[in-house]
Parts: structure tokens; C-alpha cells; sequence
């Protein structure tokens, strides 16, 4: 076990000496994730028979099709979260992780999809935040029947903060602007570099599976 003396820890670029790090929050699409458990269980279901009732070049081509599409769901709906905590922005995409100190972070753009720039220009896709045209059409609806009721008259009822609580944004437009608040308090950071990792336990089985699937097709 460890103790306070077995080792130190240097501050972290964009973090102040002697600043601990605040709570690291992590955003993710429910629908994402729900959509890929439904996959993930059809997907299964049918493979599972394949390779177990199949022949032997069925089961084989089963398997090959898992390697395949398995991770690819994984990629598409489990893996995309944005990890946030004091000192860095990390997004975790379908086939890369990006993490940005708060330093290096230039802006937010939300349009048909939500994206964060660095200050080199780049752009990089929030995948874990996608944008619902719906969901901020029925937000603008709300407000806009909040804005036909009179100030005044909510307040008698001990409700006029429900004017605030809706400001015609959807879920995820609501969550960049929280980014974008924190990216505006966190500007005088320390510039650190991006960071770009790529998703290798992804490729490595889909990568797999295409090997076995072409082997399985020259042998037939």
C-alpha cells in the first residue's frame, strides 16, 4: 500500500501549484447506450445460433462477423463520453480519445452537430453529445409559452424561475454551454498539448475478423 511519502505529484499542465483537481464529470448519450444494449442482444442472439447450429464454415463466417461488428457497435454506441474535470476536456470517439487542456481549448460550435476547437483551428466531433433538432424544437415551444405568461402573473404562483429553466435549448445544447462557460473561466490556463490517441482495441478485432472471413472464403 502506498503511502502520502512513496511518491509526489508534479502539477499538471494547466493546473495552478498547489490547485487540486476538481471531480471529473463524464457525459454520455443514453439513447446510445440503449440503442446499442438492443443491438448487442439481436446481434448476439443470432450469431449464438449460427455458430452453434451452423455448419462448420457458417460457424466460422459467424464468428468472423463478430469480430467484425461487435466492436464496431461498441465504438458507435458504449464507447463516446466527454470527460470533464478542472484542467483538461477529454472526448472519447469512436475511434480516438482527444484530450484537450483547458489552455488549448479556442471554442465551442453547435450547429447539426456539437464540436470543440482548439486553438490550432482544429475541430473535433463531440460524439457522446448529440444534437437533437427535435428536442430543441420542443425546449423553443416551452419557452415560448413561458414568455406568452406575464412575469408577473408566474410570480404570484411561486413559479417564475421556470423562465430560466427553460431557455429554448435542448439537453446536450444546455451541456456546451456549460463547457463553454468553463472553457471561458479556464482561458488563462496554462497551454498544454492535444493529445490524440487512437482507438487500437477497436481496429485490432475488426482487423481480426476480416483475416478470418477471408480465410473462411478461400477455403470454401
Amino acid at each position: 500500500m502506498s503511502t502520502p511519502s512513496d511518491h509526489q505529484s508534479s502539477p499538471e499542465p494547466g493546473r495552478e501549484p498547489g490547485r487540486e483537481a476538481g471531480p471529473v464529470r463524464v457525459h454520455r448519450s443514453n439513447s446510445a447506450i440503449a440503442g446499442g444494449i438492443l443491438l448487442s442482444l439481436v446481434f448476439g442472439a443470432l450469431a449464438l445460433d449460427a455458430i452453434v447450429n451452423g455448419a462448420a464454415r457458417t460457424a466460422w463466417s459467424a464468428l468472423a462477423v463478430v469480430l467484425i461488428v461487435a466492436p464496431l457497435v461498441v465504438a458507435f454506441t458504449f464507447r463516446p463520453a466527454v470527460f470533464v474535470d478542472d484542467d483538461r476536456l477529454r472526448v472519447r470517439n469512436p475511434f480516438r480519445t482527444v484530450t484537450l487542456p483547458w489552455g488549448a481549448v479556442a471554442t465551442f460550435r453547435s450547429g447539426y452537430s456539437h464540436e470543440v476547437l482548439d486553438t490550432a483551428g482544429k475541430r473535433y466531433q463531440l460524439w457522446a453529445l448529440p444534437v437533437s433538432l427535435r428536442a430543441r424544437k420542443k425546449a423553443q415551444r416551452v419557452k415560448a409559452r413561458q414568455d406568452a405568461v406575464s412575469p408577473v402573473a408566474m410570480s404570484t404562483d411561486g413559479v417564475a424561475a421556470g423562465i430560466a429553466a427553460a431557455p429554448g435549448r435542448g439537453d446536450t445544447d444546455r451541456v456546451v454551454d456549460d463547457l463553454r462557460e468553463l472553457q471561458e473561466r479556464r482561458a488563462a490556463a496554462t497551454p498544454g498539448d492535444v493529445t490524440v490517441r487512437w482507438a487500437y482495441e477497436i481496429f485490432a478485432p475488426v482487423l481480426a475478423g476480416l483475416v478470418v472471413l477471408g480465410i473462411v472464403q478461400l477455403i470454401a
